[in-house]
């Protein structure tokens, strides 16, 4: 303002309503989910409070996805170590023949799938990535996984990474759709690029709590602690894990993730040797 900077990646919050948009999980079981996200798009608005306001010379430059992302890497980031560098599968474990690298980025080879993971293992730990999917794309994110078996199930959780609309999608339960702690906990939907688009999003493990902000917008804040109810009645006995591998889980489709890094929470990272 008037050449000063006076505001700077600081988080909007929505206070002005309890009420979720349209295109939002349902409420139940979703109840779990405590995120207070605003609408993915909407006007500008000029508002004033009875008194004599004026505006002039109004300019409105909509911000390029892969500026929002590199806007959007930018915030906080001491501390975060890269986990891919964009040539190779140093450091990674799992099947990684079912996966390549094309243009710096991980992809999952048609057809193929399996969850590939870091040989580190973590406790706590905020991790960023960008994503893209195909349409009806379908993959997951392995977190605080044993290295073996569904992580879904047996890992602390799956978050879900899914074309939302794509329209063989459109029948789901509401914790199949993206960023969804698979099977138990619903995350706000809305805010994905289209199909083909780089997505930037950060996960936050601590403790039982996970946090997943998806451009900009945070659209899952949970507690596993206080599930109880799952779909289809499957429990998930890998959920009170305190540390594991972080991964991605394939399904057949090629979708590719690029600028993996990790930042510890803890100091609790062991490295695994299994190949």
């Amino acid at each position: 303002m008037n050449d000063k900077l006076v505001v700077d990646h600081a988080r909007l919050e929505n206070f002005w309503s309890k009420q979720k948009p349209d295109e939002f999980a349902a409420e139940t079981p979703g109840s779990y989910n405590q995120a207070k996200s605003l609408f993915a798009r909407g006007p500008i608005q000029l508002q004033t409070h009875g008194g004599e306001i004026r505006w002039r010379n109004v300019f409105i430059r909509e911000i390029p996805a892969d500026e929002a992302n590199q806007l959007l890497a930018s915030k906080g980031n001491d501390g975060f170590e890269s986990k891919f560098n964009g040539q190779d599968f140093e450091g990674w474990a799992g099947p990684v023949e079912n996966y390549e690298v094309v243009d710096g980025s991980i992809k999952c080879k048609a057809g193929k799938g399996g969850t590939i993971h870091t040989k580190e293992e973590y406790s706590d730990f905020v991790a960023r990535f960008e994503f893209t999917l195909p349409e009806g794309g379908n993959n997951g994110i392995a977190v605080r996984y044993p290295g073996s078996g569904d992580t879904a199930y047996v890992g602390m959780c799956e978050l879900q990474v899914l074309d939302n609309k794509a329209e063989k999608y459109s029948k789901l339960d509401q914790r199949q759709y993206h960023a969804s702690v698979y099977g138990m906990v619903p995350a706000y939907r809305g805010y994905l690029r289209a199909a083909g688009e780089w997505n930037f999003q950060e996960v936050a493990v601590k403790g039982s709590t996970i946090r997943v902000e998806l451009n900009g917008t945070v659209i899952l804040d949970t507690d596993l602690a206080q599930v109880t109810e799952y779909m289809g009645g499957r429990p998930h006995p890998g959920k009170d894990r305190t540390a594991g591998h972080f991964g991605f889980a394939g399904h057949s489709d090629p979708v590719q993730f690029r600028n993996v890094s990790i930042k510890m929470l803890t100091s609790e990272v062991t490295s695994a040797g299994s190949e």
